[in-house]
């Protein structure tokens, strides 16, 4: 018992290499079939009008009909905004684009404002491309190396490989790099592989299911399959999914391919992406491509100026525009860039293009199940009192100031050598970490002994009428 117990530690730390994150618990929207939400499914609580009308969106995304609708996530602060776009994310699955951009960003990039936008959106468009391409599918009989005992410093290697369908069988003379890619990919007597003649690439599909009786016991990974019929050389339709901004940086003259991995695009002249375009559109005709429009998710939208709102305005109405989520915590407050009030800090002929989903302060009850599975996430063994503690300080303070309470309070526990995290632990980081309430308290107390205080001290006033 001690043993499995071990074991199942081990297997727990070896699936758990990436970092915890505050939304690494997020697995979707948490909706049935009908786009109903579940109390709590996927890592989301609460939240009800707001999951059931992302579902909708989803929908919306998937059907990929309609293009550039965009949609306001608008809320206080803690409420489950960026939640719900990372749910979304997780929800569309790794075929459709999804790109996440913080409003601020747009500020520190060597670039233009609207050359990042133009960026954002071509990352959150995907091209799933078609192209037949020659293969050769079949059962490995022999696999023959031989190194040439040369004189030189790097012997040559040559060898033979024979392959099988139900059908016929051929010899292959084998060169170095074939050696190379059958060696690198553990190519033994009995596999089925299939080898792209173009690029020379080999996948390994199984074990020929005919030598099953030869192993008295084979691993749980071992997959076994028939082996194929008909020619050996075959013509097979494959299929690639590219956005368009990693198209438009590819065909970049000035930075090309090597861009994509450092991240230093600059700016893509406008006649490289019109020619794309045109491309893609010719792509689409003959059927050999096909759209994805994806999701562009602006976080802390309210720190747009005017110039990227009437740049968004624009960009939505290309017939190839993202599906756009924005979000923001503000209330009625200055455009950036103007002098003019707005509700979200957004003009109001932007805002009329939005469809508003808003989100509501969670409940003592919601606050709780969300403790609940962030110490599970987090792998935090919490007695059920110091849970009711930490929900309480959650309604009286913020969630999140409660969440950061957890790792902080098994730290405390784990100094004093306990095993699960009790009230007194809570009642430790509680008072060693202030939330926003007490930190306020705590300057206006002590605003005299600050630099640079702008509350203005009594007597202050009296002063300046009489100077």
């Amino acid at each position: 018992m001690a043993g499995d117990l071990k074991l199942s530690s081990v297997t727990r730390d070896l699936t758990r290499i990436e970092r915890i994150g505050a939304h690494s618990h997020i697995r979707g929207l948490g909706l049935d079939s009908s786009l109903n939400p579940r109390s709590v499914s996927e890592g989301m609580v609460g939240q009800p009008s707001a999951r059931k009308a992302a579902g909708v969106i989803l929908h919306m995304i998937r059907e990929g009909k309609i293009a550039g609708r965009a949609v306001l996530l608008a809320g206080q602060p803690g409420t489950g905004k960026t939640a719900i776009a990372m749910a979304l994310a997780k929800s569309l699955g790794e075929e459709t684009p999804f790109a996440m951009l913080a409003g601020s960003e747009l500020f520190s990039l060597e670039i233009s404002k609207t050359e990042a936008l133009t960026q954002a959106f071509r990352r959150s468009i995907g091209v799933r491309i078609k192209e037949e391409t020659e293969v050769i599918e079949g059962e490995v009989i022999e696999l023959q190396i031989d190194r040439a005992a040369a004189a030189s410093a790097a012997p040559s290697k040559t060898g033979k490989l024979l392959i099988k369908t139900t059908e016929m069988e051929t010899t292959y003379d084998l060169g170095a790099k074939m050696i190379e890619a059958l060696t690198k990919q553990k190519v033994q007597s009995g596999d089925v592989i299939v080898i792209d003649k173009a690029s020379g690439k080999i996948t390994k599909l199984g074990r020929s299911s005919s030598r099953l009786r030869d192993y008295d016991a084979v691993g749980p990974q071992t997959k076994f399959v028939q082996c194929p019929d008909g020619e050996l050389q075959k013509r097979k339709e494959v299929v690639h999914c590219v956005t368009l901004h990693e198209i438009d940086v590819i065909n970049s003259r000035t930075q090309g391919f090597l861009a994509l991995f450092t991240g230093d695009t600059g700016e893509i002249r406008a006649e490289v992406r019109e020619q794309i375009d045109t491309k893609v559109a010719e792509w689409r005709e003959e059927g050999k491509a096909e759209i994805v429009p994806g999701v562009l998710f602006i976080d802390e939208v309210h720190m747009l100026d005017i110039e990227c709102f009437s740049f968004l305005n624009r960009a939505l109405e290309n017939d190839m525009a993202p599906i756009l989520v924005v979000a923001t915590n503000r209330g009625i407050t200055t455009i950036r860039g103007t002098n003019y009030k707005s509700p979200h800090g957004i003009p109001i002929d932007f805002l009329d293009r939005l469809l508003i989903i808003t989100t509501q302060p969670y409940t003592e009850e919601e606050i709780r199940k969300i403790i609940d599975i962030r110490c599970q996430e987090e792998d935090v063994e919490m007695h059920d009192d110091a849970k009711g503690l930490l929900t309480k300080i959650g309604v009286k303070t913020s969630l999140r100031y409660a969440i950061h309470l957890i790792t902080a309070a098994a730290l405390a526990c784990q100094k004093r050598k306990g095993k699960l995290v009790e009230m007194e632990d809570i009642s430790r980081v509680y008072q060693l970490f202030l939330d926003v309430k007490r930190s306020t308290q705590y300057l206006v107390e002590y605003e005299n002994q600050y630099m640079f205080n702008e509350v203005p001290r009594e007597g202050d006033d009296d002063d300046a009428m009489h100077s």
